[in-house]
């Protein structure tokens, strides 16, 4: 288990380019940390996040939603023979979901909770192009890309504190310009695409690929904000009243 302490620590730290000296959660520090909006007496229901994606804690952030709690689960993704990448995506957020309500359900203080689980997954046509584990495929995957079209498949699962399952999935049409095989390199020399779907990071040196976007531009960042906000305030976890307390955004 990973506490939301150590997960937004992570987050942060990756975000800032620094390296943390240990991404891992010590036995000592695995207990659950509840968010400081958790412990004013509210009577709301609490939030689990099956993931401790610095990416999808940022945008969640962004909107003012700090989850009570990380679970982050393992699950298969490697796509079935035949599978169409909206299937794929919608299956893993599916299965995320349902391996994190096993760990979450047996604690007391998180058996009423909403969980949410995404993920994302970038496709040309019918093929899935996934995350490359080896600059060689990551090269590869962005000789693909480059000059044509493609598409963000991002699917999210939001089970309720009574069990029932809530689904989405978003599809984001991106375009990248023509980059040079010597942008490529450098590209891949920065390790901006590691553990990203599509071997590119938008919110990233990548952004400077893009010619135009169609869609949520949030989906391709890793997790589609307006149906995620949507979700839960539709099953009355209250997103909106969180604002008034955020910062004040800077207009200048």
């Amino acid at each position: 288990m990973i506490s939301l302490r150590d997960g937004l620590r992570t987050a942060s730290n990756r975000l800032a380019g620094r390296s943390p000296e240990a991404e891992t959660t010590s036995p000592a520090k695995s207990g659950l940390t509840v968010s400081p909006r958790a412990t004013k007496g509210s009577s709301r229901a609490k939030l689990v996040l099956a993931s401790a994606s610095p990416r999808r804690l940022g945008l969640l952030e962004q909107v003012g939603i700090i989850p009570d709690a990380l679970r982050p689960v393992t699950v298969n993704e490697a796509p079935s023979r035949g599978e169409v990448p909206r299937h794929l995506v919608q299956r893993l957020a599916r299965a995320k979901a349902e391996a994190a309500k096993v760990l979450v359900r047996a604690e007391p203080d998180y058996a009423k909770a909403f969980i949410l689980a995404a993920d994302t997954t970038v496709a040309v046509g019918r093929r899935i192009l996934g995350k490359p584990e080896e600059g060689n495929r990551a090269t590869e995957t962005l000789e693909r890309l480059r000059g044509r079209n493609h598409r963000v498949y991002g699917a999210v699962c939001l089970i309720t504190p009574d069990d029932r399952r809530r689904e989405r999935v978003v599809e984001t049409r991106v375009r990248f310009r023509n980059f040079s095989d010597a942008e490529i390199r450098d590209y891949i020399a920065s390790g901006e695409w590691k553990g990203k779907a599509g071997a590119y990071a938008i919110q990233g040196i990548a952004g400077g690929f893009v010619v135009k976007l169609v869609g949520s531009y949030t989906n391709v960042v890793g997790l589609p904000l307006t149906e995620v906000t949507a979700l839960l305030q539709g099953e009355g976890y209250p997103v909106s009243q969180f604002w008034p307390n955020l910062p004040e955004i800077e207009t200048e």
